[in-house]
């Protein structure tokens, strides 16, 4: 086996497997789970019918919900902002349907070192992305408050202060009916977890029934693609769109251009909803031991579409005289994989890690406990390529032994191409009988590599997602692992470890087109890699420099003529 065929075979199984991650978006994404019957709710318990439009449509029975909903109606005047603010967030909720509009991650800033934080929530036309919430009353129950309704509040400004860890921030809506509701949310020091509680106090003469719901509705994220750096922005790779967790069938997750094909229907207990996207995402996480109808739907609105998805509780019915409080909480944040799961069963896995996840998420644990040993994420990348290639070392042994005996037999196997010309059946039976005198397995570069990339792809994704890599710094002149190295030494040293190898690679029966692809590869890759984020290059960097001393103490063994035990394969 000629030395270009591990990298033509790497090359080819990396377009593979991008092939099939693009065809799973655009064709397989599996359709939403139909509803589980043990857990849908009776037929005379079912939800009244919700505004998916804004304007319940008149025509609507209850208890069914639009199949073609009408345009969304013109937002009308929004209500009073009410500002909440903690040691984390920023947040500001609407009188107008008391909705979260606005919520802004003060840990983590757009640009580094500037103050303007990440907004992830946020009312604004172009990047519409908000958190409802509402009553809708059974027919024949007294009206209660939609995510359209006006409340009231008795304060405009909340905050955490010295020495308190948690602030309540109250919102009242009445009706002529008796019917008094209390929209309570709550937000405690160092949580993205903000709790809500709708009391529902029935001062009438009839009972009201009907159901709460909470809905996450957005626009697509805007992410730059054009040119060479937009084809290496990390962004366009993650996943952005709604996703849902439920105990049967685990994470899914619905793109936008599948909400209209795929539309999610689904009955369960113990779930979330919500909208992710790169490093961030917020989710509703009912009462775990409340069944709940999570449903999706996308809406024109303003020359826009806008896409949902929600969780309805079941019904409820409150007697005249009696108060009932209905809770429920919502997740404002990032995708820290090291507390999510605290906070809901399989949150952590909004970390969107596809078809590897199941060696993605142990490399991120031990990347986390390796940072918590040297308090850089740059250092614990490299102590981790270090691990990953002391796990491999017998399998990158007996790959570089192989291709070091090849290069020693170079000379013999040029002779035979001499001596038998064009008579291809001659030479590989001379170049096979070669192989059996010097005990080289032609395979013996290649399987080693085969079976180390889906770690490598592994690796990979959990360098693009994890936001705890998000803008931290390394050293010297690499102030943000997310970004490209701005003076582009780590992809100048990767093509130099690269040059290197090749220099110790066997380039024996490579025909003159093979010979100047191998040589283009590292000016190929260096160029490439000065717009990949640092992290991922010093991953790259790190792997390619300890393969390359590998290789050279090996090679130089083998062409001692020293005698070691064959490692097994």
């Amino acid at each position: 086996m000629t030395s270009p065929r591990p990298f033509l075979l790497l090359a080819l199984l990396l377009l593979g497997y991008l092939l099939w991650e693009q065809w799973r978006t655009d064709y397989g994404q599996p359709s939403a789970p139909p509803s589980t019957a043990a857990t849908a709710p009776a037929a005379d318990t079912a939800p009244a019918a919700i505004p998916l439009d804004d304007v319940p449509s008149a025509s609507t029975a209850p208890g069914e919900v639009p199949a073609t909903p009408r345009p969304e109606a013109a937002a009308a005047e929004g209500g009073q902002r009410i500002v909440v603010a903690t040691d984390v967030l920023r947040v500001e909720i609407d009188t107008r349907g008391g909705n979260v509009v606005v919520a802004d991650l003060l840990a983590y800033p757009q640009q580094p070192k500037q103050p303007q934080p990440v907004r992830l929530l946020d009312d604004s036309a172009n990047g519409y992305f908000v958190a409802n919430s509402g009553l809708v009353s059974a027919q024949g129950a007294p009206a209660a408050p939609d995510h359209n309704a006006s409340f009231t509040a008795t304060a405009t400004e909340y905050a955490l202060a010295a020495g308190q860890d948690r602030v309540e921030v109250p919102l009242t809506w009445q009706s002529d009916a008796g019917l008094t509701v209390r929209k309570i949310y709550t937000f405690e020091r160092g949580s993205y977890v903000i709790g809500q509680r709708q009391e529902i106090a029935n001062q009438g003469a009839a009972p009201w029934t009907g159901n709460a719901y909470r809905e996450l509705r957005r626009v697509p994220l805007t992410v730059d693609k054009r040119g060479l750096k937009g084809y290496t922005n990390p962004e366009q790779y993650s996943f952005v769109g709604a996703a849902w967790y439920s105990p049967e069938h685990k994470f899914q997750k619905l793109a936008f251009d599948k909400f209209a094909k795929d539309p999610l229907n689904l009955s369960t207990t113990g779930g979330w909803v919500a909208m992710i996207q790169h490093y961030f995402f917020a989710a509703w996480i009912p009462p775990a031991d409340q069944a709940e109808q999570y449903t999706t739907a996308s809406l024109p609105a303003n020359g826009q579409t806008r896409y949902l998805i929600r969780a309805v509780a079941p019904a409820t019915t409150v007697a005249p005289g009696e108060t009932r409080a209905l809770e429920s909480r919502l997740y404002v944040g990032p995708k820290i994989q090291s507390t999510l799961d605290d906070v809901a069963p399989g949150l952590s896995l909004t970390a969107n890690y596809g078809i590897f996840t199941f060696i993605s998420a142990p490399l991120h644990w031990v990347l986390d406990k390796l940072h918590a040993l040297t308090g850089n994420w740059g250092f614990a990348i490299i102590l981790l390529v270090l691990l990953i290639k002391a796990v491999f070392y017998k399998l990158s042994e007996a790959q570089y032994r192989s291709m070091a005996r090849m290069r020693k037999v170079a000379p013999r196997m040029q002779a035979l191409k001499e001596r038998y010309g064009d008579d291809r059946q001659k030479l590989n039976q001379a170049m096979l009988e070669l192989y059996q005198k010097e005990k080289i397995n032609p395979l013996g570069g290649c399987l080693p590599m085969l079976i180390q990339i889906p770690v490598f792809f592994a690796l990979y994704w959990v360098l693009i997602e994890s936001v705890e890599l998000r803008q931290a710094p390394f050293i010297g002149w690499i102030q943000n692992l997310s970004a490209p190295d701005p003076y582009f030494v780590l992809p100048i040293l990767n093509a130099a470890a690269m040059l290197l190898t090749q220099h110790l690679t066997p380039m024996t029966g490579m025909d003159p087109t093979q010979a100047k692809i191998m040589k283009f590869m590292p000016v190929a890759f260096s160029v490439l890699f000065a717009f990949f984020p640092a992290g991922l290059v010093l991953y790259w960097a790190t792997n390619a420099i300890l393969s390359l001393i590998q290789q050279y103490i090996i090679t130089k063994r083998v062409e001692a003529g020293e005698q070691t035990k064959p490692a097994k394969a």
